[in-house]
């Protein structure tokens, strides 16, 4: 389609990543064989490791190339990561209260309660954080805050990059 902007090269990775699987599955069926004193499973061994290890060092030679070439807009993936009225920091929060000495169950039920409000309700998870009296006791404005910054789910992405030699 003309209006599509999907880069060839990640096409092309997904479709060898269905490749991959394919020969994943041959690979599990021969694990039933391997004490069994029978051969059957070098031949597909001998096609499946050498293939599988070449498409997946070329993958990851491509996968880097659209990496170093990819075009990010801010603006664009803040409103994205809005769409969900903050529903994604939960984890964050369920994280903080256990840290603060709230019993898991008590704070996934306290957290689920602003969730389902946030759904049903059509309004902001952060905006009824701020109102609950509950987490009040337990987290300060200040942490709440660094809970609710995207930003800082990037923290490590230097070193992440560094690491698969993007960088």
């Amino acid at each position: 389609m003309p209006h599509k902007q999907n880069p060839i090269i990640s096409e092309r990775i997904c479709g060898l990543a269905r490749l991959l699987r394919g020969d994943m599955l041959a690979s599990y069926e021969n694990i039933n064989l391997w004490h069994e004193r029978d051969i059957s499973h070098s031949s597909c061994e001998r096609v499946i490791l050498p293939d599988s290890s070449i498409v997946t060092d070329y993958m990851l030679i491509k996968l880097k190339e659209v990496i170093k070439n990819l075009r990010v807009n801010p603006n664009n993936m803040l409103r994205n990561i809005e769409l969900n009225r903050g529903l994604i920091y939960s984890q964050r929060l369920l994280l903080k209260l256990m840290e603060k000495g709230l019993e898991r169950m008590k704070a996934y039920d306290l957290i689920q309660e602003i969730s389902l409000k946030v759904i049903n309700n059509d309004s902001n998870f952060k905006d009824e954080v701020y109102k609950s009296k509950v987490i009040k006791q337990y987290v300060e404005d200040k942490e709440l805050e660094e809970i609710f910054n995207p930003y800082d789910y990037l923290k490590n992405i230097d070193s992440i990059y560094k690491r698969v030699g993007i960088i």
